[in-house]
Parts: C-alpha cells; sequence; structure tokens
C-alpha cells in the first residue's frame, strides 16, 4: 500500500487530500472543520479527517505533497517589489513577516502540522502542475489538452498542455503579471465586492447589465491575441505593488472610485460585470482554439480558478472545437491538494492509470460523513422533535410531498462535497416551479443579494428535455450554464424591455422561473442514480408526481459561512434560517413541531457573527 497525502495551505482555500494506491479516498477544505470560509491556514483539522477516515497514521504515510513551491513565489515576490520600488513598500511590509515566519519554512511546518510523526519525504510542485493534475489524473480521459487558468502560481497564471496516460506535460504559460485571473479580481474589487471570494457574484451580476466596456477593456487595458495570450498595460492597476487592485488611472477610464462595498448596486456596475465576463470568455476561447490547434485533442480538461467561472464553461462546451471537456470540481487552489498526491502517484512513482467510461472523482463526495445513530443521538441531545423514516424510499416520498407543499429543505446526507459547490449533499433544495422562491431563498435563508441566481438540478434522464444540452450530456459537478429551451420560456410583456437591472427579476420567464436567469441561462447540475442514488430517487418520486424533473439546489449555509459540515452545523443554520425542514439522513424535522425555536433576537445574534463579503 502507498499512502499520499496532498496539502495546499497558506494561500487561499487550505485542503488536504488523501490518495491511496492511486484512489481517492478523502479530500476536504480546511474551512468546513474551522468555519472560517476559505481558512488558508495550515489545514490540520482537514489532515486529520483524511487520515481517520482511511485509518492511516501520519508516521505511516509514503508521501506528502505541497501543491507548489515557496522559493520560486517569494523569488515573484521579491522581484515584483524590486521592481515598483518604493512604492510596494507596504505591500511588503505586510507579506514579509508571514514569508520569513512561515512560507519559507514549509517542511519544518507540515511535519509540525503532522504531529512530527512524519519523517519521510515532503514533494513540492510547481503550482499550475498541480492544477494540471488535478485536472487530468482523476478525468475520464486517455489523453486530453489541459487549460489552467488562474490569479498566480510561482510565476504562471495560465498554462496550456498535453495529458497522455499517466504523464502530463505543460508547453505554454502566461505569466505575472499579465493574468486573466487577476484581470477579473480587479473587476470584482471594483464593482464593490470582495477579491477572492465574490468573483462569482460579479458572474452573476453579468445578464442584468450589457457589455459597454468591453472595448475600452480591449482598446486600453489588454492587448489580446489571436491564440488567446493577452499583455495587461499595468499602469491601470495596482495589485503588483500596493494594498488595492486598480489604480487612479484605471477609475478615470471607467468613470469614477470603486463602488463602495455593501452600497447600493447601479446599472454601471451590471455593465461591468457584463464586459468583464465577455471578454474571460473570449480569452478562453481563443486560447481553447489555440490549444486544439496545436495538439489535436478531441478532449479537454481545465483546473484553476477561472475554471469556475461556468459561463464561459458553457460557451467552450458549445462553441470550441472540442468534443468533451472534464473540469476538476475544486478547480481553485483547494484541489491543487489532490492534484500534488495525484502527480507523485501517476508522474513521480509512473504508475499507470486505468481510464474508464466515468471519472475517478466519486462525484466529488469524499468528505466527512454520519451513519443514521449518529444523528439520531445529536437530534435527541439538542431536543429536537423529528420522525425517522423506516426506508429510503419513505423517505424520498416524503420530502418530494414536501417540496411540492412548496417547502424549503435542508438536504444533509452521505459524504461531504468536496470543491466550492453543493452537490447534493450538503444542499437546500425547492421548487424550481416557484415564482417567489429566488427571492424567498435569497432574502430569508441565504441572506444575500436578491440579484443571485440559483441552479437547478435535473434528473440525467430529462436534461435535454429542459435545457440546451444533448440526450444523456452530463454536467454532474454544476460547472456549465446551458439555456433553458424555447419550450419551456414564457413570453414577456411588452413592457419588459423599458425594465433595467434588477427590475428584469420581477418578470417570471419560464416553467421553472426560480432557476431561470435573467437571459434565460442556469448552471446545471446533472443527477444519475450512479453518483447520487438517494438524491436520484427522491427528485424521480417528485417527477412520478409533478412531471417536473428540475428542482433548485444551493449550498446548505448562510451568506458568508462555509457549506455545513457536520450535523451541529446543519441543525444551526436551519434554527437561523427560515428553512422549513432539516432532512438528516432518514430523520426529518419540521420547523413546525418544533418546541425550542430561535426567537428573531437570537437569530439576529447568531447571524452578527458572520461578516458581510
Amino acid at each position: 500500500m502507498t499512502a499520499i497525502l496532498g496539502i495546499s495551505a497558506f494561500y487561499h482555500d487550505s485542503a488536504a487530500a488523501l490518495v491511496i494506491d492511486g484512489e481517492i479516498v478523502a479530500a476536504a477544505q480546511e474551512e468546513r472543520f474551522t468555519r472560517k470560509k476559505h481558512d488558508f491556514e495550515f489545514p490540520v483539522n482537514a489532515i486529520d479527517f483524511c487520515l481517520r477516515q482511511s485509518g492511516v497514521a501520519a508516521k505511516d504515510l509514503d508521501y506528502v505533497g505541497f501543491y507548489d513551491k515557496p522559493f520560486t513565489k517569494f523569488e515573484r515576490l521579491l522581484e515584483t517589489y524590486l521592481a515598483y520600488v518604493p512604492r510596494g513598500y507596504r505591500s511588503f511590509r505586510r507579506a514579509i513577516p508571514l514569508w520569513l515566519k512561515q512560507k519559507l519554512h514549509l517542511p519544518k511546518e507540515i511535519r509540525k502540522g503532522l504531529g512530527g510523526e512524519y519523517s519521510g519525504n515532503i514533494v513540492f510542485t510547481d503550482h499550475h502542475e498541480s492544477h494540471a493534475a488535478s485536472a487530468f489524473f482523476p478525468s475520464p480521459f486517455e489523453s486530453a489538452a489541459i487549460m489552467t487558468l488562474d490569479g498566480v502560481g510561482e510565476w504562471s497564471t495560465s498554462c496550456l498542455g498535453v495529458g497522455k496516460g499517466n504523464r502530463i506535460e505543460l508547453t505554454d504559460e502566461l505569466r505575472f503579471p499579465h493574468s486573466l485571473g487577476l484581470l477579473y479580481s480587479a473587476f470584482t474589487y471594483y464593482t464593490g465586492f470582495r477579491v477572492n471570494s465574490g468573483e462569482y457574484k460579479i458572474m452573476g451580476l453579468a445578464p442584468y447589465g450589457e457589455p459597454k466596456y468591453r472595448d475600452l477593456i480591449l482598446d486600453h487595458v489588454m492587448d489580446l491575441k489571436e491564440d488567446g495570450s493577452f499583455h495587461m498595460d499595468m499602469s491601470y492597476f495596482n495589485y503588483c505593488q500596493g494594498l488595492t487592485m486598480t489604480s487612479g488611472r484605471f477609475h478615470d477610464l471607467f468613470g469614477g472610485p470603486p463602488r463602495a462595498p455593501e452600497s447600493e448596486l447601479t446599472q454601471r456596475e451590471m455593465d461591468l460585470a457584463a464586459s468583464v465576463q465577455s471578454v474571460t470568455e473570449e480569452v478562453m476561447l481563443r486560447s481553447a482554439q489555440h490549444l486544439h490547434e496545436t495538439t489535436g485533442e478531441k478532449n479537454l480538461v481545465m483546473a484553476g480558478g477561472v475554471a469556475l467561472n461556468c459561463v464561459g464553461n458553457g460557451r467552450l462546451l458549445r462553441e470550441s472545437p472540442f468534443e468533451n471537456i472534464w473540469i476538476q470540481p475544486a478547480a481553485g487552489d483547494a484541489g491543487g491538494a489532490l492534484g500534488t498526491a495525484m502527480f507523485i502517484w501517476h508522474q513521480l512513482l509512473e504508475r499507470p492509470r486505468q481510464v474508464g467510461t466515468s471519472d475517478v472523482q466519486k462525484g466529488s463526495y469524499l468528505g466527512p460523513e454520519f451513519d443514521d445513530v449518529t444523528l439520531a443521538e445529536f437530534l435527541t441531545s439538542v431536543g429536537a422533535e423529528f420522525d425517522t423514516c423506516s426506508t429510503d424510499r419513505e423517505l424520498c416520498e416524503q420530502i418530494a410531498d414536501l417540496i411540492d407543499q412548496q417547502n424549503v429543505i435542508g438536504w444533509f446526507q452521505g459524504r461531504m462535497e468536496f470543491g466550492p459547490r453543493s452537490l447534493g449533499a450538503r444542499s437546500i433544495i425547492g421548487d424550481a416551479r416557484s415564482q417567489k422562491m429566488q427571492s424567498v431563498m435569497n432574502l430569508k435563508i441565504k441572506f444575500r443579494e436578491s440579484f443571485r441566481p440559483f441552479a437547478p438540478i435535473v434528473l440525467k434522464e430529462h436534461v435535454h428535455e429542459y435545457f440546451d444540452l444533448k440526450d444523456g450530456q452530463e454536467s454532474p459537478y454544476m460547472l456549465v450554464v446551458a439555456d433553458v429551451l424555447a419550450a419551456h420560456r414564457n413570453e414577456l410583456p411588452d413592457d419588459y424591455e423599458q425594465s433595467f437591472g434588477i427590475e428584469k427579476l420581477n418578470y417570471v420567464r419560464s416553467s421553472v422561473p426560480a432557476i431561470t436567469h435573467v437571459d434565460y441561462s442556469a448552471r446545471i447540475q446533472t443527477v444519475g442514480a450512479d453518483r447520487n442514488p438517494l438524491l436520484h430517487q427522491m427528485m424521480t418520486q417528485f417527477y412520478d408526481k409533478t412531471g417536473c424533473p428540475v428542482m433548485i439546489n444551493t449550498s446548505f449555509n448562510v451568506r458568508s459561512e462555509p457549506i455545513v459540515c457536520t450535523p451541529e452545523d446543519a441543525y444551526r443554520c436551519f434554527q437561523m434560517t427560515g428553512m422549513d425542514v432539516l432532512v438528516l439522513g432518514r430523520h426529518v424535522v419540521r420547523k413546525s413541531q418544533q418546541s425550542r425555536q430561535m426567537d428573531e433576537a437570537q437569530r439576529d445574534e447568531h447571524l452578527k457573527q458572520f461578516q458581510l463579503d
């Protein structure tokens, strides 16, 4: 037996992943255990879970891998600061103490984090090598073109390459400071959202606007080439030398200072979001076209933070020359932990890959799970009143009925998801047919902005009946956007064309309005009996009852909180929100039947701990 632990830490979304004899045994983000969103500290809790899940002790590990090379990254930081002397001094003064204390002593930190029990080899892979490995090795392809896009690793900000058998090779790179991820983050900052956590809000806001600033970006900010490479005019940015993303010149070009966080959104922010989204998609499409021409591969795999841009992914699926696309569900830094472990197994140890008809990611259900006995003991300990179903069929019939009756369900089943998306293990589920469900769930349950769309889960065998995807085409990881078919769209009234921005939310545009965005798009997760049989069974019961194979699926958390991990997390979230029903395994907790309920004051006090992002 060969046990390999992969680690990502100290930058964004620390995580751990364990691979034993080439099988992905466990993986989780540290934030789920500490309850600190995007926790970047050393992932002691995630490591402890991975080891406990597998029954492997730290001293029995054969290899430990870290997802990037700290000395190369430090070199890039020093060169950047020197290039901007003296303007980068404040940023330099903030960064250096952490480097001197921790990041330059990673072998010591890793051994300390493993309780001093591990004395074996520590392997440091290149950041984009980790991303590429996470994209190719779990994929269902014997060979594929590889595209990694993110903010920055050591020097690389994006890489192109190819994977064949048990090896990957990166052949082209774009280097810092020219970065698609950092361009998107600059607009995230400029429109008043938090960098490294608010980028998906820009993607959701974009359909409310028009890409009015696209030409300004391409004429002044970015020189984009036909092959998808580009050069950015750094006079518009401040991230190399300062503590903000954009410069005064950027503000002058786009008509004023950055929007103050939490202030009212205007049409300008919506148009800015639409513009940077349009440019991002153009870069992705040109890069994919170039990659296809140079590799001749029919399959494409992707990772890196930009690979979470599911609107861009949808366009690649429809418009790029690649026949098949597979995207790492944990495409950001967390997935680097998995990538480095698989890189060690396949590329360094030269162990073969077994490629089948499906990927080896196991639906990305790689986190902790809790049996029904443990869940019942917990509910009893907190004084909850609950019913227990004797069979899965009874549970699924009951929950399908409750959803049909417009109840919002907290669904806690099996192993927690690895990656940023809830995929039906830690999910909040509702009726996609409801005209009010989007606003109810946004404002009373998620406590987030009203413009934010919800994603649909759809039975895999019916996806082509509702969305612009082929019969049987899968999107199991909620990483592709497709349009609602015309057959399910409503004719909009004459006054719709006069509506602007958020006003567009007031119109019911399809038979499944709660998951239909203002541009008729939807971020789709297909549900098959092979990956999530219980969720598939419940949705089938709902379909048999209503004729609708589509539901809302959103992450089981409130704004600024990580997705729930334990039954304690789930119950607290259930209590503090307007959720109607909590399902823990086969146990059903109805809010209306609880003698112990939070009043408004208690709920507000609980919510104070979550900083708005």
